[in-house]
């Protein structure tokens, strides 16, 4: 894949973001665009944010290069990037925009000519209501809806996983929407040995939306069929006194352990030990911890729901659960296929190339090339909206002895990929006639074409993993 980070080098690049990633409330969506800008000023893009400021923090900063500028708590952030916007017109070259619920709406702010990519990680229309009174969950659902549509109108989006892409069709997002996929930690080389002991290890934020309470509840289920079964929880918040309560209430507080916060190292160390993992979540728009964990070979048990759905190949390296009455029947099914170690083995030899699919490096370069091609249809088009956008993509693979230039047809946010002479390549936004097209326009002859589905988007045409997925609703 071609470095496209490098062709930002030289650019200002703006982030608007709620937290930077220093700030007390700081998740994977800090993660995320961290480690993505971290990568772009190493490429030598002068890269600034600014974000909300947390109690003790100062006004400036700069963490691994990035220039950070905070002001405003977590309402009033808006109004200070507006008026941070309005006095820096012209001082950036392209603006990264993170929704997080509540957009900036940054084109009201800046000219029309500067590229602006919108980031969404996951859409809050149901979860509004959790945190907010009804008139201001309702103002929320406006915002992101119907506001964000008025104001940002056909500009490019990013989502982080198919399942936000389609929500975000749902909503009535007309403009083009590239999937830019986290990345994760690296893949350890040797992992286990496993606890003797059946164990499930789930690395969470004890948050309501997470569902903890759900999980616990099916464990309790599940451990009168599983003899010596064990539940390790890592991570703190605001449910942690009520889960540890609800465990002592179902007579788990034996067999489940809170263990708050922890360093990486004993994060992975629990990890490396487990059986597997789960997910009771009501919706996510991608699994860190999903992935997280199958980087140390432990598949996870899920309910179906989006951007999780995205994060586990069923079968391959975890199940999915339909409905909460379905998840403690099929924890203990997990647990006995898991049981055998040689299946074991196999399932973990998985979940690790599936982990591998997913790099830090690769998503800054997907991101980057959408910003690519974002400023260039802007030089061209000022003012303009990319038309007739296509949610398919194709994989196209074909022999170098062909002698093809693939390059000349390739669009920014395209990936490919050469491995002993096979080269692999995900036309974005293009479906299998488009594709015959364009290869056709370069003298390429009897290529193997189709649709991408789920988690062949996911894993790049580099991948080692194989899916052998079809088009999944995509």
């Amino acid at each position: 894949m071609t470095n496209l980070s490098a062709q930002l080098a030289g650019k200002r690049v703006l982030v608007l973001n709620w937290r930077d990633i220093s700030h007390s409330q700081a998740g994977g969506a800090e993660q995320y665009m961290h480690e993505i800008s971290r990568r772009w000023v190493r490429s030598g893009v002068a890269v600034t944010w600014f974000t909300g400021r947390d109690a003790g923090q100062a006004t400036g900063d700069n963490i691994d290069g990035i220039r950070i500028i905070r002001s405003g708590g977590p309402l009033s952030l808006y109004g200070q990037a507006a008026l941070k916007l309005l006095r820096s017109r012209d001082r950036f070259d392209a603006v990264v925009d993170c929704q997080n619920g509540i957009p900036f709406f940054s084109p009201l702010f800046l000219p029309r000519d500067i590229p602006i990519v919108q980031l969404v990680h996951h859409v809050h229309q149901h979860q509004f209501r959790t945190r907010f009174s009804p008139p201001m969950a309702a103002f929320g659902r406006f915002l992101e809806k119907n506001g964000a549509k008025a104001i940002y109108g056909k500009r490019s989006i990013v989502a982080v996983s198919p399942s936000t892409r389609l929500e975000l069709r749902k909503l009535g997002f007309p403009g083009p929407i590239h999937v830019v996929p986290n990345g994760t930690i690296d893949v350890p080389q040797a992992v286990g040995p496993r606890d003797p002991e059946p164990t499930l290890t789930v690395v969470s934020r004890l948050v309501p939306h997470k569902r903890l309470d759900l999980l616990l509840g099916e464990f309790a289920i599940a451990a009168r069929s599983v003899p010596r079964l064990r539940l390790e929880i890592v991570g703190d918040g605001p449910e942690r006194s009520r889960l540890q309560q609800l465990a002592m209430d179902l007579g788990l507080d034996d067999v489940v352990t809170f263990h708050g916060y922890q360093p990486n190292a004993v994060r992975d160390s629990l990890l490396n030990r487990a059986w597997l993992t789960a997910s009771t979540s009501a919706s996510e728009g991608w699994g860190c911890s999903v992935i997280e964990a199958a980087a140390w070979g432990v598949p996870c048990l899920a309910l179906r729901v989006p951007g999780i759905r995205d994060s586990v190949v069923e079968e391959r390296t975890g199940w999915l659960a339909d409905t909460p009455k379905q998840f403690g029947v099929a924890l203990v099914k997990a647990l006995k296929t898991l049981a055998d170690p040689e299946v074991a083995r196999d399932i973990a030899a998985e979940c690790q190339n599936w982990a591998r699919c997913f790099t830090w490096e690769r998503s800054a370069t997907l991101l980057a090339g959408v910003l690519v091609e974002e400023s260039a249809f802007r030089r061209q088009h000022p003012g303009a909206a990319i038309s007739g956008p296509s949610d398919m993509t194709t994989l196209v693979r074909f022999r170098t002895t062909q002698g093809a230039d693939i390059r000349s047809i390739l669009r920014p946010t395209d990936e490919i990929a050469e491995k002993s002479g096979l080269i692999s390549v995900l036309l974005k936004g293009r479906d299998e006639f488009e594709a015959f097209s364009v290869l056709k326009s370069i003298g390429v002859r009897g290529a193997e074409l189709r649709a991408a589905g789920r988690s062949m988007l996911l894993a790049g045409p580099g991948s080692t993993f194989a899916p052998v997925d079809t088009a999944d609703g995509l």
